[in-house]
């Protein structure tokens, strides 16, 4: 998939405002002849930028526009290092909500939908985008944010919710919770947007079934808007990616080469028309692949895959590099084994030390299971961590984003 002359102009007009802002990037393109880019080709010899210059511009070095026209700030959470602040002016925040807007409508959802939204409020950009695109469709907010599930179940059951807005972890806890008190029958729920972590099949699988509702995969980050600028439809063919804000490559992650449509790679992401905190080819980590072809759906919007996991989220133990994603693959395949895990690495006695702990299905025998994911490990990576299975519901439950790898080595 290749830049269109509509899009090149468009990031030909941004890459002209940088310039003249003296933005951090306007002056990493300084000596280049902007109206000389014609080509995709011409495009691709642009430099990246990452997260780590984003970082060098705290707090407010990202703003392009006046400040006077910033209306609203978000941030990362800078657990990883310093936040990322991302100024926005009133027609980001309309761009925004009604990039989200679309993505309800994707799923299917109305205006006669009663949306209740899980995800946090403040900095984080994850609970007022929700809430803006539900406005912009029309729809019943139920702004509940995160946590207070006791709460949350009354809430569901009193307003009749017919949405849930949610990460992947918070949705397997409620949903877990509603079987727990035969809720089910008392609850209205018929979808659920689903955002902000990666996911494997097989938790999809268990809340989809605790729940009987259709999943739809949101996709978003804090530095490109948040949450919303991408998500899949009703034949779940890969999620849809608004090409009219923003242009998506997928590069090869250690040499920035764009790979073939169809092929795994790092999303790049450019915004169109961002003011408050425009970003060329900007390196997000995430791992995915363009899905070649026109989607049944009839839409004409490009679409990615899941996401895969992080360039960042790759761990080594033994020689052996792993990502999250292959371990939910070995626990997806394996018989009686549930969908929550942890891996927890450590330095012992001069030796590497990985421990998977897996939870169980109901009745499934642990040795069992243990043995097969041994065998998978040592099959499909060469190496055979520790197992140790746990009864299922024994392993941290969060609101927010589970952590699921631990590196004990790192301390």
């Amino acid at each position: 998939m290749k830049i269109s002359a509509e899009q090149l102009e468009l990031v030909k007009a941004q890459l002209k405002r940088l310039v003249q802002t003296g933005h951090f990037y306007g002056k990493r393109i300084e000596g280049i002849d902007i109206d000389a880019i014609q080509t995709a080709e011409d495009f691709e010899k642009l430099p990246f930028c990452s997260k780590e210059d984003l970082r060098e511009a705290y707090p407010l070095g990202l703003m392009a526009v006046p400040e006077e026209e910033i209306v609203r700030i978000h941030s990362s959470s800078g657990t990883t290092g310093t936040p990322v602040i991302i100024p926005y002016t009133a027609k980001d925040v309309d761009d925004w909500a009604t990039m989200f807007a679309r993505c309800y409508e994707t799923a299917g959802i109305t205006n006669k939908d009663r949306i209740q939204i899980t995800p946090g409020y403040g900095l984080w950009t994850a609970g007022i985008g929700f809430q803006a695109g539900c406005e912009k469709l029309g729809a019943m907010a139920i702004p509940m944010g995160p946590g207070n599930t006791e709460k949350q179940l009354q809430m569901m059951q009193d307003l009749q919710s017919t949405v849930i807005c949610a990460t992947s972890s918070y949705a397997l806890l409620l949903s877990e919770q509603i079987e727990k008190r035969n809720l089910k029958d008392k609850i209205r729920l018929k979808k659920g947007v689903i955002g902000s972590e990666r996911w494997g099949e097989k938790m999809r699988n268990r809340i989809q079934n605790a729940l009987g509702i259709e999943l739809y995969d949101i996709y978003g980050l804090t530095e490109i808007y948040g949450p919303g600028i991408g998500v899949n439809c009703s034949h779940n063919t890969g999620m849809h990616i608004w090409d009219d804000f923003l242009y998506l490559e997928i590069v090869n992650p250690q040499t920035g080469e764009p790979v073939p449509d169809g092929e795994v790679g790092e999303i790049v992401l450019t915004t169109l028309v961002k003011e408050g905190a425009p970003l060329i080819r900007f390196r997000t980590h995430d791992l995915s692949r363009i899905i070649p072809g026109e989607c049944p759906c009839g839409r004409s919007y490009p679409r990615i895959d899941i996401i895969m996991g992080r360039t960042d989220d790759m761990f080594k133990v033994k020689g052996v590099n792993m990502f999250p994603s292959q371990v939910e693959e070995f626990i997806r395949d394996t018989k009686g084994a549930y969908s929550e895990y942890l891996v927890t690495i450590d330095h012992v006695n001069g030796k590497d030390v990985m421990t998977v702990s897996v939870e169980l299905e109901d009745g499934a025998d642990g040795e069992q299971v243990a043995e097969e994911l041994r065998v998978r490990f040592k099959n499909k990576v060469n190496m055979t961590p520790e197992i140790e299975t746990v009864p299922k519901g024994s392993l941290p439950r969060s609101e927010k984003k589970t952590k699921r790898v631990i590196d004990k080595r790192l301390d």
